[in-house]
């Protein structure tokens, strides 16, 4: 029995000791402030309202030794600025998503969105246990940006655009001009519709004042909000062209290699967890706006037929196989993911009942 207590007190000590050892590591941790300028306004479902959770989280595991100073669009620097600040170290981290940056890296939308693509549980497999991850990295790398990124939020399906008239055929889409958004705006480009990327704030009075005809956005949960339902009544699924969306933290590389191994993986963790949380708030959040616009604000809605569909799908096949020709990364990253998806429809196809 006194040889048990000896054990026991002795594995107590060592216990009490290695936490005395983490706690002096954490306090001996430098003190970072991370200003982080946001793409989204924080209030949007999904969109913004991720990050605010993601800052509180970090600052309780670290102990505040980093902290997270969020700024709503445009109060830093301007959303579409968002790389290019946080790289200089204008600003040292930034929450956008990198389809963004497709003018800039024309892969970068494949790490944002993909038409007819993986959704979220595929498009976090390939990401963590593929090659997706290390492949993100090596864009910016390999693009001349001091930047580390990581994955921190992504969204279920999003609508596939709201218009004020049904879309049945695929001359009924010819001439549109339409806020669209990543590698589906060059698919709605073959299909005869003038397309824009506007950030988020300018989308609503741009419909209004007749500057677009229809738009895509993001969840019915945030159109909504943004108020889409007030002019157009037509809202469209599925969202062919973003099955899944993932949203990115941008931190400056030279303030990520000021921080401890424990505080980097502090904050690494955290925004993993954030993909968990920012896609079951997204699957909650839809059934019933969609049931309420329907119910108070006239909207219908609309599911794509099967001529649209397979327009669509064509489409995409040859923007694919168009932008993989132009440009070498593309094509490697869009080649690793092709074949991890292939793949993946061995599993996908066999484990999962159809959709009801």
């Amino acid at each position: 029995m006194k040889k048990m207590m000896k054990a026991t007190l002795a594995a107590a000590s060592v216990s009490v000791a290695m936490s005395g050892i983490a706690l002096d590591a954490q306090a001996a941790d430098k003190k970072i402030l991370l200003k982080v300028p946001v793409a989204f306004a924080t209030s949007l479902p999904g969109l913004g309202t991720p990050i605010p959770k993601v800052a509180e989280q970090v600052a309780l595991v670290t102990n505040n030794s980093v902290r997270m100073k969020v700024y709503e669009p445009g109060k830093l620097v301007a959303p579409f600025e968002i790389l290019d600040a946080v790289s200089r170290g204008k600003i040292n981290a930034g929450y956008t998503t990198a389809g963004y940056w497709a003018g800039k890296i024309p892969a970068s939308p494949i790490f944002s969105a993909i038409p007819f693509g993986p959704d979220a549980g595929e498009y976090m497999a390939w990401m963590y246990y593929g090659n997706g991850l290390k492949l993100y990295q090596e864009m910016y790398d390999q693009a001349g940006y001091n930047v580390k990124v990581l994955p921190c939020a992504i969204n279920p399906p999003e609508t596939s655009g709201w218009f004020a008239k049904p879309i049945e055929k695929p001359e009924d889409l010819d001439g549109l001009r339409m806020r669209f958004f990543g590698l589906g705006a060059k698919v709605m480009e073959k299909m005869g519709v003038s397309t824009s990327l506007l950030p988020g704030s300018e989308i609503f009075p741009a419909l209004e004042k007749g500057a677009i005809d229809a738009t895509e956005f993001s969840t019915p949960s945030v159109d909504t909000r943004v108020g889409f339902h007030k002019i157009v009544k037509y809202n469209y699924f599925p969202g062919w062209h973003q099955q899944s969306t993932i949203f990115e933290l941008l931190v400056n590389k030279d303030v990520w290699g000021q921080m401890s191994k424990g505080q980097q993986a502090a904050l690494d963790q955290v925004c993993k967890a954030s993909m968990t949380d920012s896609f079951a708030e997204g699957e909650a959040k839809q059934f019933a706006v969609m049931k309420e616009n329907m119910e108070k604000h006239d909207v219908k809605i609309m599911k794509w037929n099967d001529t649209m569909l397979n327009a669509f799908q064509s489409a995409w096949t040859e923007v694919a196989q168009e932008e993989a020709s132009k440009d070498v990364f593309f094509k490697k990253v869009w080649d690793d993911l092709s074949e991890f998806r292939e793949g993946y429809k061995l599993w996908g196809q066999n484990g999962y009942l159809p959709r009801q």
